[in-house]
């Protein structure tokens, strides 16, 4: 009998954006309405902790009315024929809605806080608000759930593993350009298929013979199946 094969997908803000969550780099996107460093950064916690906290309540109050798009489901739905695992730079929870069972987040999960003085201590956020006085179980003020810029990203080894595992490598909807996430296509085998989903020109330096499939998320991951069903 045939193994399953394992399926790694790596996906990015392009992932999301059909769901109608703007990213942070596309024209008109967040990062034209805030300094990064600002919402993104330990500092800018430190300087003013009600705008960051206020910045990712909008986020979530966002993510409520989101729903996952065709291309989320269709990742689900090859858990039939597929061992998939999903890594994913997004920390919307639109994958899990979508019912795949197998998600790895690098930079943290917006429906989710953490203490500011012992990041073990992660809880669920009711509703979509996190405000100032909510406290961990260690009376420390609690914080969004999310890597920033300038700290480490916990689940990159993780990640590596997964991707190192992969019989067939999918990349959807990230510019492959923003580090250490972009190194994990370093982690996969030799001559482990590659196929990368995204409406945009994408180079990823160093890497040939990629697939590339100049779609959105959803008519991407549509293509993807016929093609490699057709293998």
């Amino acid at each position: 009998m045939e193994s399953v094969k394992k399926l790694v997908v790596l996906s990015g803000a392009g992932m999301s954006a059909e769901s109608g969550l703007r990213t942070f780099r596309e024209m008109g996107g967040l990062w034209e309405e805030y300094d990064v460093y600002e919402v993104a950064s330990p500092e800018g916690w430190e300087k003013d902790r009600e705008l960051v906290l206020r910045f990712y309540n909008d986020r979530r109050k966002q993510l409520q009315d989101a729903l996952p798009n065709r291309g989320h489901f269709a990742l689900a739905e090859m858990e039939k024929d597929f061992d998939v695992a999903i890594v994913t730079q997004n920390v919307d929870d639109l994958h899990e809605r979508a019912g795949s069972s197998k998600i790895l987040h690098l930079h943290g999960e917006l429906k989710k806080s953490q203490s500011t003085v012992d990041p073990d201590l992660v809880y669920d956020i009711e509703g979509w608000e996190l405000n100032p006085g909510d406290l961990c179980d260690k009376g420390s003020q609690l914080r969004p759930h999310i890597v920033w810029f300038g700290e480490a990203v916990p689940a990159i080894e993780a990640a590596a593993a997964v991707v190192s595992e992969a019989d067939i490598l999918v990349i959807i909807g990230t510019s492959m350009n923003v580090y250490p996430a972009a190194g994990l296509i370093n982690y996969a085998r030799r001559g482990t298929p590659v196929y990368l989903i995204d409406p945009n020109e994408v180079v990823v330096a160093g890497h040939s013979g990629i697939t590339v499939i100049r779609k959105g998320a959803s008519e991407g991951v549509d293509e993807l199946i016929r093609m490699i069903r057709d293998e």
